[in-house]
């Protein structure tokens, strides 16, 4: 949902098929919020919008290490995964490893990670 006229002040972060990404958007939908959808695969994140997110959250809360991804990358790779950098880096090079969905309010600052309603109700 994108209303021309107004600002979103909710930014959405994931991939359009990922089926957790589809029920943030039916809930934001569902609640009439104004957001941002933003495809990783089509625009990639930031170091900066990622170093934002570890202020608020443990890195380790943003590496999806159940996915196929973390599971298709190397026992090196993963194995260097050890911190806020290094797990940045990877990041980046592999936006699919980002646990989803990410819900980012621009206004706060505020990021939650995954599906998590009672806590997106506080974005709103």
């Amino acid at each position: 949902m994108n209303t021309p006229n107004i600002h979103p002040t909710i930014q959405l972060f994931g991939i359009p098929n990922c089926d957790s990404v589809k029920k943030a958007r039916v809930w934001l939908d569902a609640k009439g919020v104004n957001y941002e959808f933003q495809d990783f695969k089509k625009k990639p994140l930031t170091a900066t919008l990622l170093k934002t997110w570890c202020k608020q959250l443990n890195w380790e809360a943003l590496v999806n290490k159940k996915s196929t991804t973390w599971r298709a990358l190397s026992s090196l790779t993963q194995a260097q995964v050890k911190d806020e950098t290094s797990a940045c880096k990877v990041l980046l090079e592999y936006p699919s490893l980002v646990k989803r969905p990410v819900m980012w309010s621009t206004q706060s600052s505020r990021v939650i990670v995954g599906v998590q309603p009672n806590l997106w109700e506080d974005l709103i």
